[in-house]
């Protein structure tokens, strides 16, 4: 995540992005000169106007997540309140002009899956409300929805739960089967959230197992031809949302974190 076209300027450090004024958000990952995979170059999933100074506020940039706790946003355990994408969301919420939604993270490859436990900014619904809101003023409300939650600016602005209104297009005409969906989302999205037993950040594997679980429970509730629609995957197939290399170097952070 960049405040610049890094295929025009491929800073090859940190230090180069911050001597030119600019910003890299890591959003948990690791910085990159230029970004790109196999099915995708350049890696660019997006670009729109922002308020850099709101995605300074609400993110940190130009510092590793790992070592931190402003460069986490309120993702402040790695696959526990969210992954890449939904602190990625975080940064991109400054995109928002108040007429039109901010721009997600939507093309990135699992982004489907990941929002369907997760939501579009994360499990820590209202330490991200009172993020926008030391940051901009904006009073957000986090509001329970049988999908899980929608956080909306003023109570009444534009929705963000992407995966609700992606699943309300594709079900339209199955009213029953979409409620049961929105139903099982919220259930996920309340187990997702309960504290694990210990003090200690779950491994990867745990949090994989327990993801995956979810998302066959949903592939067993939507068939497979819906599964393959909305989820972009095949039912039953491995799923990795949590990256255990990330998950490995991710530490914990001081703060509570507010439920």
């Amino acid at each position: 995540m960049t405040s610049y076209d890094n295929q025009v300027h491929p800073y090859h450090a940190i230090a180069d992005v911050v001597v030119a004024g600019q910003s890299f958000w890591y959003c948990w990952g690791a910085f990159h000169p230029q970004g790109g995979t196999p099915v995708n170059p350049t890696g660019a999933l997006g670009q729109q106007a922002g308020n850099l100074k709101l995605a300074q506020c609400l993110v940190q940039a130009n510092a590793d997540s790992n070592t931190t706790p402003g460069a986490r946003g309120t993702i402040y355990s790695y696959g526990v309140d969210g992954v890449c994408h939904q602190l990625a969301n975080q940064v991109l919420y400054a995109t928002s002009d108040g007429s039109m939604p901010p721009l997600t993270v939507s093309k990135a490859r699992g982004y489907p899956l990941s929002s369907f436990i997760y939501g579009t900014y994360g499990l820590q619904h209202a330490a991200w409300a009172a993020k926008v809101a030391a940051c901009s003023g904006s009073q957000l409300v986090a509001r329970a929805r049988p999908g899980g939650f929608v956080v909306a600016a003023g109570g009444e602005g534009i929705a963000v739960d992407e995966f609700e209104r992606r699943a309300t297009e594709l079900l339209a005409t199955e009213p029953a089967k979409l409620a049961s969906l929105l139903r099982l989302r919220g259930e996920v999205q309340r187990f997702a959230a309960q504290s694990w037993p210990g003090t200690g950040q779950p491994s990867a594997e745990a949090l994989n197992a327990r993801n995956q679980y979810l998302i066959d429970e949903a592939a067993k509730l939507l068939g497979p031809e819906h599964f393959r629609m909305l989820f972009g995957a095949e039912p039953g197939a491995k799923v990795t949302l949590v990256d255990p290399q990330i998950a490995a170097a991710a530490g914990e952070i001081p703060p509570p974190k507010p439920r």
